[in-house]
């Protein structure tokens, strides 16, 4: 039966590839994004524009023009790559991955919760680069340190929201190639998109708070 799913960073990389795909099975998808782009708008897809993460007004602004419809499948897609080093450090790049990339997940799962009930999903694209245990290189503070803090909020998701028959999933894509990784990685966008769909597929109450890789492999905090 098709659902009503919500991808926040809609308009390329990862995000575009997850609105084809749900759009592709048949889902109804609202593609979320601050710009649209021309590849997002060619998709049979209602699109939110001008949606900021990081600004509660904006949140807000998108809950109401969406009239209370319900939302079956929430995918916290939004998010940004800076490269600090303890050579180069930036603390307001730090600041706003933090906003985008720990706070705006928080920030979007929250304003939709009247509009999810039993059998909703929750994911939130995070990464293995917010795991302690695999942080073997150091470096990039402030995407790991948001990171690490998004798979937190996550997992205190994943309790609160199992009593609402919610289900939250942490999502590490993989090391894909995108704008982000300046086309560096070992899988397309597409690929990626589809191992994040099928662990969403597998996502239940059971499973809930999982730090997940994109081909299924469990990963370490």
């Amino acid at each position: 039966m098709p659902k009503t799913a919500l991808v926040t960073g809609a308009n390329r990389g990862i995000g575009l590839e997850l609105v084809r795909a749900l759009c592709a099975r048949g889902d109804r998808v609202i593609a979320a994004c601050r710009s649209e782009s021309v590849e997002l708008r060619s998709l049979d897809v209602e699109v939110e524009e001008g949606v900021d993460v990081t600004s509660d007004d904006s949140v807000a602004h998108l809950v109401r023009r969406l009239e209370s419809q319900p939302i079956d499948l929430l995918i916290n897609n939004a998010g940004i790559l800076s490269r600090e080093t303890l050579a180069a450090m930036d603390f307001d790049a730090i600041r706003w991955q933090f906003e985008v990339n720990a706070m705006g997940p928080l920030r979007v799962t929250r304003a939709l919760l009247p509009q999810m009930g039993p059998g909703s999903k929750v994911g939130i694209v995070t990464s293995r680069m917010g795991s302690l245990e695999d942080n073997t290189s150091g470096s990039r503070y402030g995407y790991r340190m948001s990171k690490a803090a998004a798979n937190m909020a996550g997992v205190s998701l994943a309790h609160d929201l199992n009593h609402r028959g919610v289900a939250v999933a942490l999502l590490h894509p993989g090391y894909v190639k995108t704008d982000m990784t300046g086309g560096n990685g070992h899988i397309g966008p597409a690929e990626s998109a589809q191992g994040l769909l099928d662990r969403m597929d597998e996502l239940n109450l059971g499973n809930s708070g999982r730090f997940w890789h994109a081909n299924g492999d469990i990963l370490p905090w």
